[in-house]
């Protein structure tokens, strides 16, 4: 490979193109922080250097010669080339990739909706979130931990928000909030709904979620028909059962039956009044919503900044 042409030094070649800009050695000068007087030497440096003169200078103007009129475009876009070069290697340097999972009901209904607020605080952070059951819980463990084992690296951090008792020893645990869960319908159904005893008449909509999560014990509607003193069971035949709190939330929407659901999950649906609290009852969960992260990247920058939002998230949310 041949060398390329020596080349003029840079700094010469930057305040050739300011006082060209200027068409002024006290301008450029002010620009690059240096007397006019500095300006003029390294103007004449750069005109020795190439053997040819590049101002004009007459007594209250300066002109470009040709040669400095033919040599200022190319030095122009080569500085902007270099400039915007820079940039983009800065950037890389300061982007980082959080690959986040959470559970579908806590990632569609509650983290979507204020995900805009965290992209416009943190714009050099890229979230990539993913929902699926593996995030929830199941006999203390939950499989979307060894997915971050396996694929946490220097590049991209992967997180979870995991729906569970809490306990992860290895692994940094920050909880966000315990859910509370009430029955919520729409408001023609609620119509007839008087007092808890009156669900024994009613479907009654089921998050096999909550069964599974936190151990062995689960939760759901018998936990809170017995906080609310109702003995009589509901009719078995009149139950449907949904693989999440998603599915669960729109068979209440749809009116097919009375749903337990967290509270803080449908918050937007309550004030809106498509759903409806027929009961102020709301029993709080034996497990929560934490932000599960390895050890090796919970102090990084981006992790920490997506920590304290949704910590600060959390005790706002309404």
């Amino acid at each position: 490979m041949s060398r390329p042409p020596r080349l003029p030094p840079l700094h010469l070649l930057r305040t050739f193109e300011a006082a060209a800009r200027h068409l002024s050695f006290t301008k450029a000068a002010q620009e690059l922080h240096v007397t006019p007087a500095a300006v003029s030497q390294q103007i004449k440096a750069l005109e020795e250097a190439l053997g040819v003169p590049l101002f004009q200078r007459l007594t209250r103007a300066l002109r470009l010669t040709d040669a400095g009129a033919a040599l200022l475009p190319g030095v122009t876009e080569a500085f902007n080339t270099l400039a915007a070069t820079v940039e983009r290697v800065r950037a890389t340097g300061t982007t980082a990739t959080l690959d986040l999972a959470a559970p579908p009901s806590f990632a569609s209904h509650w983290l979507l909706p204020r995900l805009d607020d965290f992209c416009r605080r943190h714009p050099g952070i890229e979230l990539r979130l993913s929902s699926g059951l593996d995030a929830v819980e199941h006999g203390g463990e939950a499989s979307a931990l060894e997915r971050l084992r396996a694929r946490s690296n220097d590049a991209v951090h992967h997180l979870a928000i995991v729906f569970g008792a809490g306990s992860y020893p290895g692994w940094r645990v920050v909880p966000l909030f315990t859910p509370h869960y009430l029955p919520v319908c729409t408001p023609a159904l609620a119509q007839a709904l008087h007092q808890p005893a009156d669900l024994a008449g009613c479907t009654l909509i089921h998050d096999e979620t909550l069964a599974g999560a936190g151990g062995p014990l689960g939760f759901g509607w018998p936990q809170w028909l017995q906080a609310a003193g109702v003995r009589r069971p509901a009719d078995a035949q009149r139950q449907r059962r949904f693989a999440n709190a998603v599915l669960a939330i729109g068979a209440a929407l749809a009116g097919q039956g009375v749903a337990l659901v967290s509270r803080e999950l449908i918050a937007p649906q309550l004030a809106a009044g498509t759903l409806v609290a027929p009961f102020p009852l709301a029993v709080e969960a034996p497990y929560g919503y934490a932000l599960v992260t390895p050890e090796r990247s919970a102090a990084r920058p981006a992790v920490a900044a997506l920590r304290e939002w949704l910590q600060q998230q959390a005790s706002v949310q309404g």
